[in-house]
């Protein structure tokens, strides 16, 4: 099954950099500034570094795969049945992804904004808006980018300027209190939480137009990405500090609360919540659309499209099925998630890569 049409390299860059920002915009600060106190954001650009260079290796496999997505290279380097097996193991992860993301949607929904609506309601008027993008397919997705990149960008650049005033450098002294090992294990729920998720794009490889800007594209999006993260983990532990960046779920929407210019200007949180409805709403689409979109290769299906209203029914049980609450979700991102994305994002594109070359695939 062919996909439909070709994107801009451009545009391929861009949907990795709102992907690689998405859920991470709100969560990953507390993380950071979890283990790291005030180094988080030294941990963060240890995490974007390991995280960026990891993209190297879906490049690479898409270089020498160019027409193929992840799941139909997988059974041409492993042969039909455990090629099978790798990918639909990799479908499972892109679905658990979007699971996971629309549970974070509603519990932001439904603990900040609108406390009295039911988490199934609020998921649900979302995933409607997921389904009408992925069934437009993947250059309609690109072209909302470049729509929404830059009131993204005119919205975080109002967000770091109302925010000067309230920065407090002594917040992040002493610097390397606790030397190294502090800012490793910060920077794992990082490099799990989103880049070795970034995986996801080795399905919509090859559908950008040029290939030989398929890994450029890449690095840019995730350092793109990567630097918004490390900017608003610097802001949450100038103005908030690390104790309180660590002791909130959402640091960054709190963050926002913070601003206040001449008792004027106040409680401009709604900045920072329509940023992440329009990241989220990527890494949403994204991760189904590539869920199903590997569904739909791995059965032979000819069209994905029939795939979307069912498992959209299936990705709202299980965000609420697979998640308690949302102490266990920020618990299990920290502890065990970055192992389970690690297993994805790196051991088995690696492996791919290895036996490819033993194969003499490549």
């Amino acid at each position: 099954m062919r996909g439909e049409g070709k994107i801009r390299a451009s545009s391929f860059a861009l949907l990795v950099m709102l992907y690689t920002i998405g859920s991470s915009i709100l969560l990953s600060p507390s993380s950071l500034a979890f283990e790291a106190k005030q180094d988080a954001w030294m941990g963060a650009i240890l995490g974007i570094g390991v995280g960026v260079a990891a993209t190297s290796l879906y490049s690479r496999l898409g270089k020498y795969f160019p027409n193929m997505t992840l799941v139909e290279y997988s059974e041409t380097i492993l042969g039909k049945w455990l090629g099978k097996v790798i990918s639909f193991l990799f479908i499972c992860f892109f679905f658990i992804i979007a699971s996971l993301i629309l549970r974070n949607l509603g519990d932001f929904l439904t603990t900040q904004i609108m406390p009295e609506t039911p988490i199934q309601f609020a998921e649900i008027l979302f995933v409607v808006i997921v389904i009408m993008g992925v069934r437009l397919g993947l250059e309609t997705l690109a072209g909302a980018a470049e729509i929404f990149f830059p009131w993204f960008i005119l919205l975080l650049l109002i967000l770091i300027l109302f925010l000067i005033p309230e920065v407090d450098i002594k917040k992040i002294q002493p610097v390397f209190e606790e030397g190294i090992k502090p800012i490793i294990r910060a920077s794992l729920p990082l490099m799990g939480f989103p880049f070795f998720e970034l995986v996801v794009f080795s399905m919509f490889i090859p559908y950008v137009d040029k290939q030989d800007k398929v890994g450029k594209a890449l690095v840019i999006g995730a350092g793109a990405g990567g630097f918004v993260l490390f900017i608003l983990t610097f802001l949450s532990v100038l103005v908030l500090g690390p104790t309180a960046t660590a002791g909130n779920a959402y640091p960054s929407y709190l963050l926002a609360k913070k601003i206040n210019i001449a008792n004027f200007i106040t409680r401009i949180e709604a900045i920072m919540a329509i940023m992440w409805f329009i990241t989220i709403f990527f890494k949403l689409s994204l991760a189904f659309y590539a869920s199903i979109l590997g569904l739909a290769q791995l059965v032979k299906l000819k069209e994905y499209r029939i795939l979307t209203l069912p498992f959209s029914m299936i990705l709202i049980v299980a965000s609420l099925v697979l998640v308690p609450n949302t102490p266990y979700l920020i618990e299990f991102n920290e502890s065990i998630w970055w192992l389970y994305s690690a297993t994805y994002g790196l051991v088995f594109p690696t492996l791919l890569l290895v036996v490819a070359m033993l194969r003499k695939k490549v």
